[in-house]
């Protein structure tokens, strides 16, 4: 085998609590993970030596991105053996609650253990993908999910019927600097959430004015979650008549996608 073709899946949050902190400084989380058929695209094609990354994004051809880190990881299991060629096509928005970087870094993790045969078991790319984010272990996993510990314990379950509706701001969230807000937002309100979906929404609402002005039209009449630590929100539906009113309330300078949800991930069909 030469070269793969993958398609590296978003995912939304259905819920997600956020609990104690360790003394690594990751947070337990009580979460649903929901794969969306919102995907990135990638190309691995194998070489002698060496990685390089191409991208419709530039930065993603620099050094500090998940994608050189996890190929660059199972490169020095090899002790520099092989080489591949990286070309992505980014789709998922960034810094937006998706898991785009934490999707793209499993799908390296498993094309690359194929396309260099490397033989290494699934707990092995568990270990791997724990080093570079909390949410690789779940795109490993391959399946919808609900989460516990740090993101890493995981129990499958069905996927959600209705469709998706994701609202993209254009805000970049920080997830570090999202669970760094919240922790100084909780010594301050001693854990007083109003917002039952995501616990991210108390201080997302109050960093950002046009978001707390979309909320408040938006809640009154539909279902509105946040993904992850945001910026993404979305709303489930049946029909487009469904969500017919929604749409016009949205501001004309963010975007939204339609989405379905996903069973599986496309990772799981590398074999």
């Amino acid at each position: 085998m030469k070269s793969i073709d993958i398609k590296s899946p978003a995912k939304i949050n259905l819920y997600l609590k956020v609990l104690a902190k360790n003394d690594d400084g990751y947070h337990d989380i009580d979460t649903s993970f929901q794969l969306i058929d919102l995907c990135d695209n990638i190309s691995f094609q194998k070489t002698e030596k060496g990685i390089t990354i191409k991208s419709n994004l530039s930065f993603l051809e620099n050094e500090d991105n998940t994608i050189l880190e996890s190929a660059m990881s199972l490169l020095d299991l090899t002790h520099g053996k092989f080489g591949v060629d990286i070309t992505i096509h980014k789709n998922i928005p960034i810094g937006a609650g998706l898991g785009g970087g934490s999707s793209n870094a499993a799908s390296t993790i498993v094309a690359l253990n194929k396309l260099w045969g490397l033989g290494l078991s699934h707990n092995k790319l568990v270990d791997i993908g724990l080093k570079i984010g909390a949410d690789v272990p779940f795109f490993l996993h391959g399946n919808n999910a609900y989460g516990k510990g740090i993101g890493d314990l995981l129990r499958s379950r069905d996927s959600i019927e209705d469709k998706i509706l994701l609202i993209d701001p254009k805000i970049n969230n920080s997830s570090k600097k999202m669970f760094h807000m919240l922790d100084s937002w909780r010594e301050k309100n001693k854990h007083s959430s109003k917002y039952k979906q995501n616990d991210f929404w108390d201080i997302f609402i109050e960093a950002n004015k046009e978001i707390k002005e979309f909320y408040n039209i938006a809640s009154s009449e539909y279902d509105l979650n946040l993904s992850g630590s945001g910026s993404c929100m979305f709303i489930t539906y049946q029909t487009k008549k469904d969500i017919k009113e929604i749409l016009k309330k949205i501001p004309s300078n963010w975007r939204f996608f339609f989405c379905k949800p996903l069973q599986y991930s496309p990772i799981c069909y590398i074999k």
